[in-house]
């Protein structure tokens, strides 16, 4: 299966564009869950104005997405945000490093502008975990609404960080080819290569109980529940942890992704296999030949 990216590709593409070649832009667009970005050159043709416009700032903000922000772009992180955005970057192009792999890497971290907003919530989630370990007890149940009627529950405990999508399926199709994906996650941990997979669970209806108090969840047949149990060795060391938020954050959209992608798979076998059926049935007609026949009177008869 395809493995979705956590950077956005239009960001990495045109920042490296404009880098080689400076020029006026002004481009918007949107990617997988809706977020907004504005890439543009409001002042001068090597100044880049990078803006992101989330759903879920207001919550993502509480869990620390202002200080993770800092920290991944510093003086690079505009005091002045764009109307209708939530954050802005102030790209100098002439600042950006001359050597090939620290520009890239730099591009990429650019690229990665909402994954490191939606970190914020996973990493005070890994951090609560560790002062759990020696106090005990449940941590803040942190929720992210990233997207109309879907969002993440993020829970801390002293032995596990627990994480939970609620998702949509929009059709009956979706829900089998869902249940399918999701069992094949769950036998997956029984393969003795990948048995330190995170745990996952799945409820067709029912909200699991960690979240089950929540007012305003929906019970009806196309809400799915989908819970993984991240241990500590998931996030016990910075780069393991990072690569776990990355990969995490995108279950959605890679969950939703497949299934369209099985979709029109079976779509296109079952044209193909209609386009063999109707050359077999074409095959099969026998001509109907015609005699021709006369009467006594010698009048012509057309016989089949």
């Amino acid at each position: 299966m395809i493995l979705l990216e956590p950077h956005n590709v239009i960001i990495q593409t045109t920042v490296l564009e404009k880098i080689q070649k400076p020029g006026s832009l002004d481009v918007v667009f949107v990617d997988y869950d809706n977020v907004r970005f504005h890439l543009s050159t409001p002042e001068r043709k090597t100044v880049l104005l990078l803006s992101m416009n989330i759903r879920c700032w207001d919550e993502i903000v509480k869990y620390g997405a202002l200080d993770v922000l800092r920290r991944e772009y510093g003086s690079l992180l505009s005091s002045q945000v764009e109307p209708d955005y939530n954050v802005s970057l102030e790209i100098d192009l002439e600042q950006v490093p001359a050597e090939l792999e620290a520009r890239d890497a730099f591009v990429l971290s650019l690229a990665m502008m909402k994954r490191n907003a939606l970190a914020a919530p996973f990493e005070r989630g890994f951090t609560t975990q560790k002062e759990l370990e020696t106090k005990g007890g449940q941590g803040e149940l942190m929720q992210v609404h990233y997207r109309d009627e879907e969002a993440m529950y993020i829970q801390a405990a002293p032995d596990r960080v627990t994480v939970i999508f609620s998702t949509v399926f929009r059709e009956e199709t979706d829900r089998i080819f869902g249940k399918v994906f999701l069992q094949e996650f769950v036998d997956a941990r029984r393969q003795p290569s990948i048995q330190n997979a995170p745990q996952v669970l799945y409820s067709s209806r029912d909200p699991p109980l960690e979240i089950r108090h929540i007012p305003g969840l929906r019970n009806s047949e196309d809400i799915g529940y989908v819970t993984f149990v991240l241990f500590p060795r998931h996030f016990v060391h910075n780069s393991v942890a990072s690569g776990t938020i990355s990969h995490i954050q995108l279950f959605r959209d890679y969950l939703h992704y497949h299934i369209k992608c099985s979709k029109a798979y079976m779509h296109s076998r079952m044209r193909h296999r209609v386009t063999e059926f109707q050359k077999v049935l074409n095959r099969a007609k026998t001509e109907v030949a015609t005699t021709e026949r006369k009467t006594a009177s010698g009048r012509t008869m057309l016989s089949r």
